[in-house]
């Protein structure tokens, strides 16, 4: 009879590259809610499987592989983060603007928390109610404020309510005690209070939300902006990184649709999931009888209307989110 052993048991002697594989993608959504940007997760998860298969053999067995390459990981993102300016939403920028005060001004790539494809930073094996609190931890709203912690206590936290590890392995983790992580924690817990990061949004996971993102695409493509507007919120907000750029409100959307962005006209869309949202991949006529990347769309809902447009105009997202480079 063959017995499963799990990778957490394995010894050191036992260990190979191949065992640490299993990791990258958990590794990949702790990476990115600790730097805010899918790009440079893939190179902290890169550069710790470099750094632990070339000190595989020094790998003592005195934890698991897991903690091993959380705690290499970890340092990668700190180190990382050290002078770095925090990332953000326009949002965070400064009030809502108005279709005619649109400059065309733009922030660098640095400035911006990124989308994060589903598939690549949420676990494909839980059960439903751990992919749920999963789904939230990811979302936008929740990266932008985890920016505004300190790296430490943003890893803290991370550790101690995301992935659940005890006080006591975060303190080993991070070389400092248990009073030091649960002082971190508290701080860290009180700073996110006041960023609000509380307000209700849904993973699109009901019939009504559904059919919701169904009229929202039917809308989009047949760029019908009275029927668009009436899917939005009250206090809907789009924005449009790099622009440093946003609206709030359906009045102030309608408009910019109706005019500065009727470029949009003619567009389609081809769904994919991203920080435990419904995205889209928007691609804008060429003229030539087919259609060009433009943005990663992220849509976020609540009850029965949008209440989030955020439009990435990186067309590099496209390939990380497995999508084609043309229809």
């Amino acid at each position: 009879m063959t017995v499963a052993v799990s990778a957490d048991s394995i010894v050191a002697s036992e260990v190979r590259p191949e065992d640490l594989e299993q990791y990258r993608r958990q590794l990949t959504g702790y990476c990115y809610r600790m730097l805010g940007s899918v790009f440079e997760a893939d190179d902290a998860v890169q550069e710790t499987m470099v750094r632990a298969w070339r000190n595989l053999d020094g790998f003592e067995g005195r934890s698991s592989p897991r903690s091993w390459l959380y705690r290499i990981a970890t340092n990668v993102c700190l180190d990382m983060l050290r002078g770095r300016q925090r990332r953000a939403l326009a949002m965070d920028f400064g009030p809502a603007g108005s279709p005619e005060s649109f400059t065309g001004d733009q922030r660098p790539e640095h400035t911006w928390v990124s989308p994060m494809p589903d598939a690549r930073g949420l676990p494909d094996d839980s059960d439903p109610a751990e992919l749920a609190a999963s789904r939230e931890t990811i979302r936008l709203a929740f990266i932008t404020a985890l920016q505004h912690l300190p790296a430490r206590q943003r890893a803290v936290l991370l550790l101690r309510e995301v992935l659940r590890w005890q006080a006591s392995e975060v303190a080993e983790l991070l070389d400092t005690s248990v009073a030091s992580v649960n002082s971190a924690l508290q701080r860290a817990r009180a700073t996110l209070a006041a960023r609000n990061v509380d307000r209700e949004h849904e993973a699109v996971v009901g019939v009504g939300q559904q059919e919701l993102l169904a009229r929202y695409v039917d809308a989009f493509e047949r760029y019908d902006i009275t029927s668009l507007v009436s899917l939005l919120h009250g206090d809907a907000v789009m924005s449009m990184p790099p622009y440093d750029f946003w609206l709030r409100g359906p009045v102030d959307m309608g408009r910019w649709f109706l005019g500065q962005g009727s470029g949009c006209r003619g567009s389609r869309l081809v769904a994919t999931a991203a920080n435990g949202c419904t995205a889209f991949g928007s691609y804008r006529s060429d003229g030539q009888g087919g259609h060009r990347p433009w943005s990663i769309q992220v849509i976020e809902v609540a009850g029965d209307r949008i209440v989030g447009h955020h439009n990435f105009l990186d067309t590099t997202l496209f390939t990380v989110f497995g999508l084609p480079a043309r229809l």
